[in-house]
């Protein structure tokens, strides 16, 4: 039987719950975004004592389902002030779900004002200090945990998070225990700050298990999303060979993949990061530790991930994705993998999204502060962050608490929170989730570059500007899919192959014993959004709020030289 975990960080106190019965078929993002907008006022203060923070497994997280160990967190957001959902891979959330935990719900805050860590294992759940812990950044808290507590799931924030910086993530562990796997965006890690929270310790043995309604079902329809999975040109081939970063090429060629400070679609030194070039390093020059083909956490057939090797072949970082390598590569106009790596290493150790980063060190490199393509100079300002200088809180702050600092108009921001590495003049659909999204600037939020850019689950004009439908479309069923505990990469198998999408809830009736249709996927993850942006209207955040930044109206983007034409009234369409 599946509890609940709430954390008094007041009192010092934790204590088990029963589920109600209106959560009982929720999970991930639907769960973590229900009690939120259930138990935080929207109008309170995002590091305040009456925001809380939830950790969610998704329904079939902790089950053989492939590719199904997602762990979501959810809370206000200190960056876009509205409600936030952030989900990571590593080894956390199985665990979690082995626990029969549903959910994690901290609150409050310590009246001392200092760090605790939080035990969970089959026994119960206990709170004690982070004395020791306190201050170190997210390699050295895994491994002196990880001697103390072998082979448990570690979910920590990194000094970003102790100063409550905007940008700053959660970490959870990867099998290696290494963090790198972050629930990264809005902020969160901050909140996990505030409430007096270093570390949660994620120790299953011994546990329950996940209960599973109908064994046979879940094997059954777990085949079928497997076997579409590993059939599929991107799940995979592309991406276990090359990983995220094989897109680097691909938005390049198609002009759309942001260079410095998205003032261009086309970086010249795109295929020296790309992610034929880390598997060229990883696996035929360096060799040593590095891999493609690694997994973010067992059981994942897709295998995205990657170790990155130095020149002796020893382990530099882990993950080289395409989103971490776009944002502080030629978004700042790096084409140097090492100083890229270095970047990725200490976002991962200082607990920020290297979304938001390498979009705030382009924006500071726009400032003034560093040359664009000075990697030593991006590295300086990071470093900065780190130690917690004035500097560091300004940057710490993210793209648009910089751009506002030093009189940036250039700020690819919505609802506060940077854009990731679609460009939404060269592909405007993206540009559509960008703006509508409840979660901010949001690629994850409704793929669209499936169909306008990869031809998956069909083809879209990338420069079509009727795109509310399909920006819907992805939404909603983005939200189902949060929800499950599947990794999003799930989707591009899915879109393409029926009996794959089959799968994927078929896979939720097998645990629960249910009989979800393809249509109830829409329809679950339409009322997901709902109750968001419910929370975010409440919150103040209204239709002017899905909106693109005006830059983008006014500046033509090279080489296609087009601008932000998508009507306003085309925006308002896709929730009326």
């Amino acid at each position: 039987m599946s509890r609940i975990l709430r954390v008094n960080m007041t009192d010092l106190k934790a204590k088990f719950e029963e589920v109600p019965q209106k959560y009982n078929l929720l999970g991930g993002r639907g769960l973590t975004s229900t009690i939120v907008a259930d138990e935080v006022p929207p109008t309170c203060h995002p590091l305040g004592p009456s925001n809380k923070l939830v950790l969610a497994p998704g329904l079939v997280t902790g089950t053989t389902a492939p590719s199904s160990g997602r762990l979501s967190v959810g809370g206000k957001s200190p960056l876009t002030g509205g409600i936030k959902e952030a989900n990571a891979g590593g080894l956390a959330g199985q665990k979690l779900a082995r626990l029969g935990i549903k959910a994690i719900i901290v609150e409050g805050q310590p009246k001392d004002d200092k760090l605790y860590l939080l035990r969970v294992d089959r026994n119960g759940a206990k709170l004690s200090s982070a004395r020791g812990i306190a201050g170190r950044g997210m390699y050295e808290v895994d491994r002196l945990l990880g001697e103390r507590y072998p082979g448990a799931g570690i979910i920590g924030i990194g000094p970003a998070g102790e100063m409550r910086m905007a940008m700053a993530g959660v970490s959870v562990n990867d099998p290696e225990n290494r963090p790198g796997r972050y629930a990264g965006r809005g902020g969160l890690g901050a909140v996990m700050g505030a409430k007096g929270l270093k570390a949660i310790i994620v120790d299953d043995t011994g546990g329950p298990g996940v209960e599973v309604r109908n064994p046979g079902m879940l094997r059954t329809e777990a085949r079928k999303l497997a076997d579409a999975l590993t059939t599929h040109a991107v799940t995979g081939t592309a991406l276990p060979t090359y990983g995220t970063s094989v897109l680097i090429n691909i938005m390049n060629e198609a002009g759309g993949l942001p260079t410095r400070n998205f003032s261009s679609g086309r970086f010249e030194g795109a295929s020296k990061v790309s992610g034929e070039m880390i598997n060229e390093l990883a696996t035929k020059v360096r060799k040593g530790e590095g891999r493609v083909g690694h997994a973010c956490h067992p059981g994942c057939v897709i295998r995205c991930s990657n170790i990155f090797p130095n020149p002796d072949g020893t382990h530099h970082v882990s993950c080289m994705e395409y989103e971490s390598v776009w944002a502080l590569g030629p978004d700042c106009g790096i084409d140097n993998l090492d100083d890229i790596a270095d970047l990725v290493w200490l976002c991962n150790d200082i607990g920020v999204d290297t979304i938001e980063a390498g979009a705030t060190l382009a924006v500071a490199m726009e400032a003034g502060l560093a040359r664009f393509g000075d990697g030593a100079g991006a590295i300086k300002l990071l470093k900065e962050v780190g130690k917690g200088s004035p500097l560091g809180h300004i940057i710490g702050g993210g793209a648009a608490f910089t751009g506002k600092a030093f009189g940036v108009t250039r700020v690819p921001t919505v609802k506060g929170q940077a854009m990731p590495a679609y460009e939404p003049r060269a592909v405007k659909g993206i540009g559509v989730t960008y703006a509508t999204s409840v979660m901010g600037a949001d690629h994850t939020s409704g793929y669209t570059i499936a169909p306008e850019i990869l031809s998956v689950g069909g083809k879209a004009d990338p420069f079509d500007v009727n795109k509310a439908e399909l920006s819907r479309a992805f939404q909603y069923t983005t939200a189902f899919i949060d929800s499950t505990g599947y990794c999003l990469f799930i989707a591009f198998a899915i879109l393409d192959i029926a009996s794959g999408f089959d799968g994927m809830y078929g896979t939720v009736n097998g645990v629960f014993g249910t009989s979800l249709t393809a249509d109830d996927v829409v329809k679950i993850g339409e009322q997901i959004v709902k109750t968001e942006r419910r929370f975010n209207q409440l919150a103040g955040l209204g239709a002017a709020s899905d909106r693109i930044p005006e830059f983008m109206k006014l500046e033509k983007l090279p080489p296609h030289n087009t601008v932000w034409d998508v009507p306003d009234a085309e925006l308002d369409k896709v929730h009326a």
